[in-house]
């Protein structure tokens, strides 16, 4: 067994990464009007050439920017395509500690004409010595919190207009990224492990969607969002069951949505959340394609104690029983900070988290 020379990586990890005390108040002093956004970039500048050594320093081989520069993992660049606006009222099931997310509404015909965060991959990309991995929400964000209700039937009376745009702008990004030198993107989508909670379900039920359908529509959107990309290019989907200071969204295994999940959505690899008894067994990776990766979320990004390498190897073993050990790989199940506000554990704490994984996968795959 060997390392993988492409991405994923064996040792990889989601993207979002704890803000600095520095950055979140150089943040807090814009939004107030005492720093203006030179200032506040060379703060983020300065925040991210840091994450990145650190990155770099426990053996990474996929470099991010910790999304430094954005407040929420989703919103900063859904809403940086034409059509797309952020609403205030939350749609949906709420996290464990009740927070209440905000929705998406579509207001006009969706575009992307100039590309969204161009600047933050180039940035990185210069930055780092290793591969400079681009974390973006998938397609399927614009749609699912609010579905139908938030988009709106005067610009977009059939839904079929609607898909076939937003997937236009994002193979728009992905074209720019392209040219820009990127050659690793991570979709994160945590549409399909909501489909697995039946609150979540049923929420879906009572707005008149069909859960299952959507698998089905998701996975397609997914599809022709990429389909012009080259073949140099790596593109991964992330799913988790909601971040947010350490809370979480939803529960449930994968079953009701790894059949149609794997076998429709064309990309490189699937980095999955296993970290607690929430995401169910390994049994749905029997229905991985021969060619996919999966990348195992063991490690937990919610809390500061540190996994044990044996228990790790040995639910490694375990997802082996499914997926040949050569397509897997190992990660956090979840970014460390998908808001600013960041979960509820240290700099050190994550870094050690990050080092773990580093040394069991040099470990495991040798």
């Amino acid at each position: 067994m060997s390392h993988r020379t492409n991405p994923p990586f064996r040792a990889d990890h989601v993207g979002s990464l704890l803000r600095p005390q520095k950055l979140l108040e150089a943040r807090a002093e814009y939004q107030a009007g005492r720093l203006d956004e030179n200032g506040l970039r060379a703060i983020e500048d300065e925040s991210i050439r840091n994450v990145v050594a650190m990155q770099e320093g426990v053996g990474l081989k996929a470099i991010t920017d910790g999304e430094f520069r954005r407040e929420i993992w989703h919103y900063d660049f859904l809403c940086g395509l034409d059509g797309i606006e952020l609403r205030a009222d939350s749609q949906g099931p709420a996290f464990s500690g009740g927070y209440a997310a905000e929705s998406l509404e579509v207001t006009s015909k969706i575009a992307n004409p100039t590309g969204v965060q161009l600047d933050h991959f180039k940035f990185l990309n210069e930055t780092t010595k290793e591969t400079a991995k681009f974390c973006a929400p998938s397609p399927n964000l614009a749609y699912h919190r609010g579905g139908r209700a938030l988009i709106s039937e005067a610009v977009y009376p059939n839904l079929t207009d609607f898909w076939a745009d937003l997937c236009a702008a994002y193979a728009r990004e992905l074209e720019l990224l392209f040219e820009a030198g990127c050659r690793y993107i991570q979709l994160d989508d945590t549409t399909f492990a909501m489909l697995c909670d039946k609150r979540v379900r049923q929420t879906m039920i009572d707005r008149g969607d069909d859960p299952d359908e959507l698998v089905a529509i998701y996975s397609k959107a997914i599809g022709e969002a990429i389909s012009g990309r080259p073949d140099d290019f790596t593109v991964t989907v992330h799913m988790c069951r909601g971040n947010f200071k350490s809370q979480w969204l939803a529960e449930g295994g994968y079953e009701p949505v790894a059949e149609t999940m794997f076998a429709n959505t064309p990309v490189d690899a699937f980095f999955m959340e296993w970290d607690t008894d929430r995401a169910g067994g390994f049994e749905p990776l029997q229905y991985v394609n021969k060619d996919q990766v999966v990348v195992l979320g063991l490690v937990t990004s919610k809390f500061p104690e540190l996994e044990t390498k044996d228990d790790l190897k040995r639910r490694i073993d375990e997802a082996a029983q499914y997926v040949p050990l050569e397509n897997l790989c190992l990660s956090p199940q979840c970014g460390f900070a998908s808001t600013h506000e960041g979960n509820n554990l240290t700099e050190e704490e994550e870094c050690r988290k990050l080092a773990l994984i580093v040394e069991v996968a040099d470990e495991v795959w040798g």
